[in-house]
């Protein structure tokens, strides 16, 4: 019976969670309301729980408070899509509260999942119900009923899961597009995913591996230094020396001693070896005092000390040099190379890989908002499951962002369009803002499962045609299908039609079905470009 959970077992849980969402990614991107090759919430809670994993498998501590800060701002940091940042949220609410302990009950562990509700919900503008959302609520006041009677973690586990599992199957009573779907909910069915891989590391004693898709890089000090030449430093040197020759009386103790000693005078510490050899590197402010812990030890040998002080100022002063600053910035997401081109004319600053096949994180938006030489930055998501990773990024940089909502690519091309550098960043946000309530966006791709949703009979492999709300079309030819969307789409105010062909569409084939769409609409403008986007034949704009 285990009734309490120390780091240690913390440690295994986290990383025997994010091994079994892991696993079934798959399952859970199947749960996908709308059956198109895009449903990703498992994915992207997967990746948001693995950018959690590496932090706190690089974290040297074993305290509570070590890895639940490592936890948290691994998940922050790595949060894709909507469910990832959700899940951020709950983490950062959960770690908020373990990382005060040492020894975790039933009753803090409880706490902790309350608090993880609190912050998943407040991170959210409208909180829907039958979502993730409602099934962390649920569980957090199953938990803390739970705690009052059980003190073992075995049977609070089991009862919490049967109890996330029941709210989870309601979840279609409570969201109406789930039960036209006949699915439970994506991000609710990941999250008892996660839990159960929590209970299977506290009734298993063996350590629990999880392996990555790609290796982790080594960890040098050339990449270390690399990391902190856009932050401020706390720490100015950086110390490297390896322990030789250990005296008779040195033991294991001493060297596991040694990296706390090294953790309350710096960062960055790596303290690892046998009685044979001790290698150290840690960035400090004290480098004497680290030199004097290893000739505690034994031998010193190959050491090195370098100022990182003098090497930040080099490179602050070369990038100032190197990169004009401009009164406003902009970043957009783009599914492929020919609508990259598009927002590149348009005077985007950054652009970021991804959209319906793969959301970019928190830190992925951040890393293209600090390349953008402005203090001031407005980001295109460009789809509706990457605009809360996006608001998200505001608190991971000191620059002011503008997410301008946009659900679509149709949505950002008309937003950058607006784009006046007289302007000033509010004014310039108004005017996107206002710009895209005058576009329809829809798309054609093809369904991935069979199911019957918005009164369509769907087969696997058929063609589908979609707006940013639900399925209007559907066929076994693209050209067609595209040809009843756009008809569906249409208006007496309609005035152009414009069609982003993706990679699965030739040049021809889109010269083809602009010929189609012209004849039937001459009094419209119609438009073809190469968008290059995978998955969906075409993307369409109308206005």
């Amino acid at each position: 019976m285990q009734k309490t959970i120390n780091g240690t077992t913390l440690r295994k849980m986290i990383i025997a969670g994010a091994n079994l969402l892991e696993q079934n990614k798959g399952l859970v991107d199947a749960l996908n309301v709308f059956p198109v090759p895009d449903g990703d919430t498992g994915t992207n809670m997967s990746l948001t729980m693995k950018s959690a994993t590496r932090e706190v498998i690089a974290c040297n501590e074993t305290t509570c408070e070590a890895l639940c800060s490592a936890f948290s701002k691994g998940a922050l940091r790595g949060a894709r899509g909507n469910s990832g940042v959700i899940l951020s949220q709950i983490i950062k609410g959960l770690s908020s509260v373990l990382s005060e302990q040492e020894q975790i009950s039933t009753k803090i562990f409880a706490k902790a999942i309350q608090e993880g509700s609190n912050v998943a919900y407040k991170a959210v503008t409208k909180p829907k119900e039958g979502t993730i959302l409602t099934v962390i609520r649920v569980m957090a006041e199953a938990a803390n009923t739970i705690a009052k009677k059980e003190t073992d973690f075995d049977v609070f586990f089991k009862q919490l899961l049967i109890k996330g599992e029941e709210i989870l199957q309601m979840t279609p009573e409570l969201l109406d597009v789930l039960k036209k779907a006949g699915v439970v909910d994506a991000g609710g069915r990941g999250l008892i995913i996660l839990f159960t891989g929590f209970y299977q590391a506290i009734v298993n004693d063996e350590n629990v591996v999880f392996t990555f898709d790609e290796p982790l890089p080594n960890q040098t000090v050339d990449g270390i230094v690399a990391d902190i030449y856009n932050t401020d430093i706390q720490f100015g040197y950086c110390t490297e020396l390896m322990v030789v020759n250990m005296y008779k009386k040195t033991t294991m103790a001493d060297i596991d001693k040694m990296r706390d000693k090294l953790l309350t005078i710096g960062d960055c510490v790596i303290c690892i070896g046998d009685l044979n050899l001790v290698k150290v590197h840690c960035h400090s402010n004290e480098p004497n005092k680290i030199i004097a812990f290893a000739l505690a030890l034994g031998e010193i040998t190959n050491v090195k000390i370098e100022n990182m002080l003098e090497q930040n100022r080099e490179m602050k002063n070369k990038a100032k040099k190197q990169i004009p600053q401009k009164p406003l910035g902009m970043v957009a997401v783009a599914p492929g190379d020919g609508i990259a081109n598009v927002f590149k004319e348009l005077m985007v600053d950054e652009l970021i890989t991804g959209g319906q096949t793969m959301n970019p994180s928190a830190e992925d938006i951040v890393s293209a908002v600090e390349k953008t030489p402005s203090q001031n930055v407005i980001i295109f998501p460009n789809n509706k499951n990457i605009i809360l990773a996006a608001e998200q990024a505001k608190a991971l940089t000191s620059k002011n962002i503008y997410v301008v909502p946009t659900k679509s690519v149709p949505e950002g091309i008309a937003a950058a369009l607006c784009f006046n550098i007289d302007e000033s960043a509010d004014e310039n946000y108004a005017l996107m803002q206002d710009a895209i309530k005058n576009v329809q966006s829809g798309s054609i791709t093809y369904a991935v499962r069979a199911t019957h949703v918005d009164g369509f009979d769907l087969a696997v492999g058929d063609i589908i045609g979609l707006d940013e709300k639900s399925i209007l079309a559907k066929g076994s030819n693209v050209s067609k299908t595209l040809e009843d969307l756009v008809a569906k789409m249409v208006t007496e105010s309609t005035v152009s039609i414009t069609l982003f062909y993706g990679e699965d569409i030739t040049t021809e084939q889109a010269s083809e079905n602009k010929e189609l769409l012209a004849k039937k609409y001459p009094a419209f403008d119609i438009n073809v470009l190469s968008g290059g986007q995978p998955v969906y034949y075409y993307l369409v704009s109308v206005e």
